[in-house]
């Protein structure tokens, strides 16, 4: 991807930043004037800033502030990652995530064997899709909340996808699971996220596999409400926050033992807009399997196994196999050109560490 420099300075000479004739003109301040006056601001007080802006056809060096130096890259580095994947995928790509039956379905709709969700990569699992199809975000995201009191929740239900999954599976004519349901997470070895944020990185994703808690604050010595989503039998939330007078600071102390029991303890001042924290899951595909199985509950479909607990080691078919079973659902994706906005809008580490993978 190629950002146009020499249409940028034209633009920002045609709003007389670069000087002009006229006495109205040269009274604006200079392009390095205009920088200044953004870069010496106080939330940059500790800032580095290196600025290069060359003419792409000449290669003419149009501006320039410490562009010999070195930086550590940073965030910026998601610009080669998603163009990478942009260039691999293309903008329309989508992410199509299949159910598959194995085992036989008598009349009845009663299936002697397993469902099968075989994960595809896909970032947002129809958690973030708007009514529109598109895939919504904050300016602050859910992932960095517990660095900031600014995060918002995307107003989407972070179940939707699976959701859409189990109405397809019962609309096959399955209505009874006798076996069990598995998440097929193969796609890639699980790894580790950079930066802030989720930290495992894991083929099937759902709410960024992690809890949203709200905490929203009532009267003064008062209890605050404390609500959570998604909400699952597969974790457990303990929650004791006070409600504190208006000019007290926000005290918050969070922490699990397993990645399933959560608990949050301390104060929340009185009249403070609510604050959003999350807690991030142990084991992304045991989430997704409880998730699932408590999809297809709701869709109208027994399920006897558990959310809780696997029977015994699951086992999975060769990825071979897959073009002779019956597959039961897809969901598939907004395209890519969302992920991509998503990405570089919010800098979502966790997606971005997912691409190459």
């Amino acid at each position: 991807m190629k950002t146009r420099f020499a249409g940028a300075m034209a633009m920002i000479a045609a709003l007389g930043l670069l000087g002009g004739s006229s006495a109205e003109e040269r009274s604006r301040p200079t392009f390095r004037q205009a920088i200044d006056a953004v870069i010496h601001t106080d939330p940059y007080r500790h800032a580095h800033w290196g600025i290069r802006i060359a003419d792409q056809e000449t290669g003419e060096i149009l501006f320039d502030l410490n562009g010999d130096k070195l930086f550590i890259p940073a965030s910026t580095t998601k610009l080669f990652t998603v163009a990478t994947a942009l260039d691999a995928f293309g903008p329309d790509y989508r992410f199509k995530t299949p159910v598959y039956r194995r085992g036989k379905l008598d009349g009845s709709g009663r299936l002697d064997g397993d469902l099968i969700l075989v994960a595809s990569g896909d970032l947002t699992m129809g958690g973030r899709t708007t009514a529109d199809g598109q895939i919504a975000f904050q300016d602050s995201d859910h992932i960095y909340a517990n660095g900031n009191d600014k995060a918002k929740l995307t107003e989407p239900d972070p179940l939707a996808g699976l959701n859409q999954l189990a109405q397809q599976v019962k609309a096959s004519g399955i209505r009874y699971v006798a076996g069990d349901v598995l998440i097929d997470d193969r796609l890639f070895a699980r790894a580790s996220s950079t930066g802030s944020g989720p930290r495992r990185v894991s083929p099937i994703i759902i709410n960024d596999n992690v809890i949203d808690l709200v905490i929203t604050p009532s009267d003064a010595g008062q209890p605050a409400q404390v609500t959570w989503r998604p909400r699952t039998a597969y974790v457990q939330v303990d929650a004791v926050v006070r409600t504190v007078a208006k000019d007290k600071p926000i005290r918050l102390q969070m922490w699990t033992t397993d990645g399933r029991r959560f608990s949050v303890r301390g104060e929340i001042p009185a009249g403070h807009k609510p604050l959003v924290r999350i807690f991030e899951v142990g084991d992304p595909s045991a989430f997704a399997r409880a998730l699932f199985i408590e999809a297809l509950r709701r869709a109208g479909i027994g399920v006897d196994a558990s959310p809780l607990f696997v029977r015994g080691k699951p086992v999975l078919p060769p990825r071979s196999a897959y073009a002779e079973m019956d597959r039961v659902a897809t969901l598939i994706s907004p395209p890519f050109s969302q992920n991509a906005r998503l990405i570089l809008k919010v800098s979502h580490n966790l997606h971005a560490s997912t691409l190459p993978l």
